[in-house]
């Protein structure tokens, strides 16, 4: 993923909740990655007393308890704050009146998740030209993220998503221009759409930066999408057999609380490794139970792997996992934002 944002000239920021490790984020980084992103502030603690410097919380900080810990945050590293509503951005400015620089902020566009952010173009714009009034604060750029990538169905529909992304920064760049108002950063970002940003750099030369996450792992929805094949998927969780009640049917001891109970394109809650006959058909918190062909020779004790659909929970539901290389445990990866949620 470095290689490709710098053969596109845009500045990878990767998203860290979805490993939530201190040592990942550093191989990260020094694999050519210029910053992080986080989506919440006690990760971004976690991060900078591992070192970070330089962190996006891509998250709007509501309320004075966040705000504090925010100002603190600030006076240790370079903290960029976001947002899409003048009232957010009226706390951050009370803030930033106690820091002794600036606090940088990324207003987020909505292009198209319908989550956080207002619609493209003037709408975006005029909450911009509010927030670059605002005393302290430093509107550095704009921001947005199409997490309705992940229900694409084909590559062109995710390539036009991606293009769509851009679209939506440009216009309202566009707008805020008509003010006298510049941005300098154009920030898009996920995993689907990452593989379209040389196309995406060709059509809208002012993007800057890219934040995918899942793409330091994989997991099922990828491969379901056609993003990632099964061999790519790093995070695997290993699982034994405690139950073959029935031929159709065994018991595995991983649920919920493991495996996370995210829903993917494709049936089911999760892929076995090399048996894509086989269907993970219902979570319980501690087991899994799985579908598979009556001749199927699955033992009790045995041991399978799943890839899970949803890479970024399961990190956050384990104190630590196993890098592994060539068969054999290389090195215990401590999971330092676990649980840093606040």
């Amino acid at each position: 993923m470095a290689d490709r944002a710098a053969r596109a000239g845009v500045r990878l920021r990767p998203h860290a909740k979805t490993h939530k490790s201190a040592w990942i984020a550093s191989e990260q980084l020094r694999h050519g990655a210029g910053g992080l992103t986080v989506a919440k502030l006690g990760e971004a603690e976690a991060f900078v007393d591992a070192g970070a410097t330089d962190i996006l919380i891509a998250y709007p900080i509501v309320g004075n308890q966040k705000l504090a810990r925010l100002r603190e945050l600030a006076l240790r590293a370079r903290v960029i704050a976001n947002l899409d509503d003048i009232a957010v951005a009226e706390g951050l400015s009370r803030v930033a009146r106690t820091l002794p620089r600036p606090l940088e902020v990324m207003l987020e566009v909505d292009s198209g998740l319908h989550r956080v952010g207002r619609a493209p173009g003037e709408s975006s714009a005029a909450t911009g030209r509010q927030v670059s009034r605002l005393p302290g604060l430093n509107l550095l750029g704009l921001l947005t993220h199409a997490g309705h990538s992940y229900r694409a169905k084909s590559p062109q529909e995710r390539e036009a998503i991606a293009l769509d992304e851009a679209r939506a920064l440009v216009e309202t760049a566009d707008a805020l221009a008509q003010d006298g108002v510049s941005v300098h950063e154009m920030s898009v970002g996920s995993t689907p759409t990452a593989a379209s940003l040389e196309r995406v750099k060709s059509a809208y030369p002012a993007i800057t930066e890219m934040r995918p996450g899942t793409y330091v792992f994989n997991d099922a929805n990828q491969v379901s999408l056609g993003v990632a094949s099964e061999d790519e998927c790093a995070l695997r969780v290993l699982v034994t057999v405690i139950s073959r009640p029935a031929p159709d049917r065994m018991v595995v001891d991983a649920g919920s609380k493991t495996l996370a109970a995210d829903a993917g394109q494709q049936a089911g809650f999760g892929r076995v490794v090399g048996h894509p006959e086989f269907l993970v058909e219902r979570l319980s918190e501690e087991h899994a139970v799985v579908v598979i062909p009556p001749t199927a020779t699955c033992r009790i004790g045995g041991r399978l792997a799943i890839i899970p659909n949803h890479a970024c929970p399961v990190p956050n539901l384990a104190d630590s996992v196993f890098g592994v290389r060539s068969g054999r445990v290389e090195r215990v990866i401590r999971i330092d934002a676990r649980g840093r949620n606040r």
